[in-house]
């Protein structure tokens, strides 16, 4: 009689001690869920901040741990770590880009662009040459190009809401008003040096332009445009460049309506100064020197410019005889 007895306490008294033993599991899982869900929470204060909502589910399957826990399932548990896991996985993955931009250095933020020109003579050469540049040195492709070909640097400004080449009606006529052949394009002032490099590389050895003896006149004369003019930030860089080639050219505040001189640049303040873009036949041109000839898929960018109406119509002659072809 006393052996079962005994065995019936053991087996009371066991009883006892696995129940308080899971109670305690319990208890400590669930105190663990609490510091995970909290963990969870300041995890997610950032994604937050970006619009989502994945920290819900750091204090769902904290819950659902606990839960779970103090039904005592040892069959389920392994199925409780796995799903939190698979949340949490997929609360960091919603978290890696707010978090990426979050770290993103500030000079990494794309610069602001700014508007400069360059005029060298005839503007047919120039475009091509900075095409070529914006490809080389800024990494664009034929849709971003936004070295155009346009008038400058006159007193005179625009007549009848415009700016003409030389036409037989004399109509806003470029020269007449001051204004030069440039090149203007938008550029992040980290890469002008590169681009002012190129300017530079324009001239030779006595700073002589590539078509210093054939075109002549103040329509054909050396400038640069930048904002503020010979004050601006950027023009350092541009004096930079000139002695990285030989030092050979000067930099002189333009006044408006200035003389060619060789070797001379004037330098004017882009919004006393603006740019006025040159008609559509004169963007993406072949050449000024015999066998100066473009690739076709360069000069067709004309019309997927006029297309895309990045290049206008201004209402100006069609050329001096209305041809439309080299000027004429």
């Amino acid at each position: 009689l006393m052996m079962p007895i005994t065995l019936l306490f053991g087996l009371v008294h066991s009883s006892k001690t696995g129940v308080q033993q899971q109670a305690d599991e319990a208890r400590r899982l669930h105190a663990q869920s609490e510091t995970g869900t909290e963990t969870l929470r300041h995890g997610c204060t950032a994604a937050l901040a970006f619009g989502t909502v994945a920290s819900l589910c750091g204090r769902h399957a904290a819950r659902r741990k606990t839960r779970l826990a103090l039904r005592a399932s040892k069959a389920d548990a392994p199925q409780s770590s796995a799903g939190r896991r698979d949340c949490i996985s997929g609360t960091v993955a919603a978290l890696a880009p707010a978090l990426a931009l979050r770290s993103t250095p500030s000079d990494a933020i794309a610069e602001e662009l700014v508007e400069v020109y360059f005029g060298c003579g005839c503007f047919w050469h120039v475009q091509h040459e900075f095409v070529q540049a914006e490809k080389r040195h800024l990494a664009r492709s034929d849709s971003e190009l936004t070295s155009l070909v346009g008038y400058a640097g006159g007193l005179g400004g625009a007549r009848d809401n415009k700016v003409c080449y030389h036409n037989a009606l004399g109509a806003s006529d470029y020269g007449s008003l001051g204004h030069a052949e440039v090149v203007r394009m938008l550029v992040p002032p980290s890469k002008f040096l590169p681009m002012a490099e190129e300017y530079v590389k324009l001239f030779d050895r006595n700073g002589s332009r590539p078509d210093q003896f054939g075109d002549r006149g103040l329509e054909y004369r050396n400038l640069v445009g930048l904002p503020g003019g010979s004050s601006s930030p950027l023009m350092p860089q541009l004096e930079e460049a000139s002695q990285r080639y030989g030092n050979k050219l000067e930099f002189q505040a333009g006044k408006g309506s200035d003389g060619d001189v060789r070797a001379l640049v004037y330098v004017m303040d882009t919004k006393k100064y603006p740019f006025f873009v040159g008609e559509p036949y004169h963007q993406f041109h072949d050449g000024f020197n015999i066998g100066e000839d473009y690739p076709d898929t360069y000069n067709n960018l004309t019309q997927k410019y006029v297309k895309e109406g990045k290049v206008r119509d201004s209402g100006c002659p069609n050329g001096m005889f209305g041809l439309g072809i080299a000027g004429l």
